[in-house]
């Protein structure tokens, strides 16, 4: 039977209405994503997000929206992991050192001399216990679908600090971490507790006369201006995680999370080589800045006061027979 006139003028019209329904579906489920950066745009720690948005985005077409806060304009890490928690805030990257605040058994990562190099602390993440550390991450909400390796920590300060001996007495800055305040105590300096976004002034005006952390945010936070001196000790592998608010994750359905996740595992992959690239370019800045960078001929000195601290924080980290087995990797 031939169509109506009647039915051939509805029909543009009909289609429009049956399609409707979809595209607000569609639009109703752009939700919104803030995530927080320490540092700038052009900064590995931002520009993992832009390619984890876009992965998103190709995956699923206007499921999100996200909005990237750099500059730590939404607080230090500690307060950007609080409002994590509080969903609040719905994505960021954090080192293993502050989530220690809640999951006390991290700090296994963050022993000092524990790891060889970035491939043992990958390998230990990727394990059983990087997959125990996911589960007790979750119970306090914070779901971590991959594990980044910010590098190696370093100790820097305002003078040359050549040997142990040479932090006796000394002000250091440190997280919020027991175990950073027990590691460097050990050394007899005087640890104290800071974020990140306020060591440039504390070292300034010396307030904290040392610090340590990774040559990348050395430079990032253009700290070799104040504390030009850099001995290379490596003895902390800096640990870290991208990170779900777990409240905004338990709103989301099983296609927007294997989404996220996949991002997160690419973006964790493309982290890696952002971070080698950045470490090279920020030793550039820093030297060319004024920075010294002391090598360490013999790392023996350092070590024995340092694993010390393995003894003392076994039994938060599941014992020295884990810590042992991982060592062993």
């Amino acid at each position: 039977m031939k169509p109506t006139r009647r039915a051939l003028l509805a029909a543009p019209l009909a289609l429009p209405a049956l399609a409707m329904p979809g595209l607000i579906r569609r639009a109703r489920a752009a939700r919104p994503l803030i995530v927080a950066s320490l540092l700038g745009d052009d900064k590995p720690e931002t520009l993992i997000w832009a390619h984890m948005r876009d992965r998103v985005e190709a995956a699923l077409p206007g499921a999100f929206s996200f909005t990237v806060v750099a500059n730590a304009a939404l607080g230090g890490e500690k307060a950007v992991a609080e409002g994590l928690r509080l969903g609040s805030i719905q994505a960021s990257l954090s080192t293993l050192s502050t989530l220690s605040a809640w999951v006390p058994e991290s700090q296994l990562f963050d022993l000092p001399f524990l790891f060889r190099d970035e491939a043992h602390l990958a390998a230990a993440l990727a394990g059983e216990e990087g997959a125990r550390l996911r589960e007790r991450l979750e119970a306090q909400g914070f779901v971590a679908p991959a594990f980044i390796d910010y590098g190696a920590r370093h100790l820097v300060a305002r003078r040359p600090l050549l040997e142990p001996a040479a932090l006796e007495g000394k002000r250091i800055r440190v997280i919020q971490s027991p175990l950073h305040a027990a590691l460097w105590q050990g050394f007899g300096a005087l640890p104290i507790a800071l974020p990140i976004t306020e060591t440039y002034n504390a070292l300034s005006t010396g307030h904290v006369e040392a610090m340590d952390l990774t040559r990348a945010a050395y430079a990032g936070f253009r700290l070799h201006e104040v504390a030009p001196h850099v001995t290379l000790t490596a003895h902390i592998r800096a640990a870290g995680a991208v990170l779900f608010s777990g409240r905004f994750w338990s709103g989301l359905g099983g296609e927007e999370q294997a989404a996220l996740r996949r991002a997160a595992v690419e973006g964790a992959a493309r982290f890696g080589a952002l971070m080698a690239a950045e470490e090279r370019a920020a030793d550039a800045v820093a030297g060319a800045g004024g920075a010294t960078f002391h090598a360490v001929s013999d790392l023996a000195p350092w070590r024995e006061p340092a694993r010390r601290v393995w003894q003392e924080f076994s039994g938060r980290v599941g014992g020295m027979a884990a810590i042992e087995a991982v060592a062993a990797l």
